[in-house]
């Protein structure tokens, strides 16, 4: 909100995610074709085993899909305190995601406020409040494939929306994977289920336990697996 009433662009398909700006970097978060690598410049850290002060560059970040060396060496005990971005007084709309291309369709030129108020718009349909029902959002990656397996999911699964990734892979949607090919949206065991507006998204309601969640979210692994031959990995992190 802040840097978009500034006119700064880079962060506004971003808007909408809880969370502080400290804990963008562990998982470099991203959403609508942004990820915060894209726009972060360096991060300060307080380093509890050296007991000092560190600044980490985006490179030395080591930034991947949905990690960073915060996330992928939890043991080393990095205090994030601030993080430095770099964004654009030019207009950069970033509208090539789907729901955002839909949303815009007789509108090629949007505003940044325009695009921020459609990414809240598409969000508050597609996540339930997390202040009433249990969820971390995204439960699982998007999975990453080689460019011939995702192509042979083409052919077998025309309307499965596929991005590019590093050279030789891509990025295949796993929210159509399981709501059109596994059917799981909705799909719920007990306590626990996957969010009928999201298939992406874990719920959990009261009374769910943590053997539950992981019980739950395992089989739907384990159904993924079955229709695609693709074993789908946790976005979230389990202590």
């Amino acid at each position: 909100a802040d840097t978009v009433a500034k006119g700064w662009w880079g962060l506004e398909n971003l808007s909408h995610i809880p969370g502080t700006v400290g804990a963008t970097p562990v998982q470099n978060v991203g959403a609508y074709g942004v990820e915060v690598a894209d726009r972060i410049e360096s991060v300060v850290v307080y380093d509890a085993h050296a007991h000092e002060q560190k600044i980490f560059s985006a490179v030395e970040c080591a930034f991947g899909y949905r990690d960073s060396i915060f996330k992928s060496k939890r043991t080393h005990p990095y205090i994030i305190l601030s993080v430095t971005f770099r964004l654009s007084k030019i207009a950069e709309p970033r509208i090539g995601y789907a729901d955002l291309q839909k949303y815009f369709l007789n509108e090629p030129a949007p505003s940044q406020l325009d695009i921020r108020a459609a990414i809240i718009a598409i969000r508050s349909q597609k996540f339930p409040d997390w202040s009433i029902v249990g969820t971390a959002g995204s439960f699982f990656k998007n999975p990453i494939v080689a460019s011939e397996v995702a192509h042979e999911l083409k052919l077998q699964y025309p309307e499965l929306p596929m991005y590019p990734a590093i050279e030789g892979y891509t990025k295949v949607s796993l929210g159509y994977i399981l709501d059109k090919i596994c059917h799981l949206k909705g799909y719920t065991e007990n306590h626990v289920g996957l969010y009928h507006a999201q298939a992406l998204v874990l719920v959990a309601t009261h009374g769910a336990t943590s053997s539950e969640i992981k019980m739950f979210a395992r089989d739907v692994q384990k159904k993924v697996f079955a229709k695609t031959n693709i074993e789908i990995e946790f976005e979230v992190t389990q202590i």
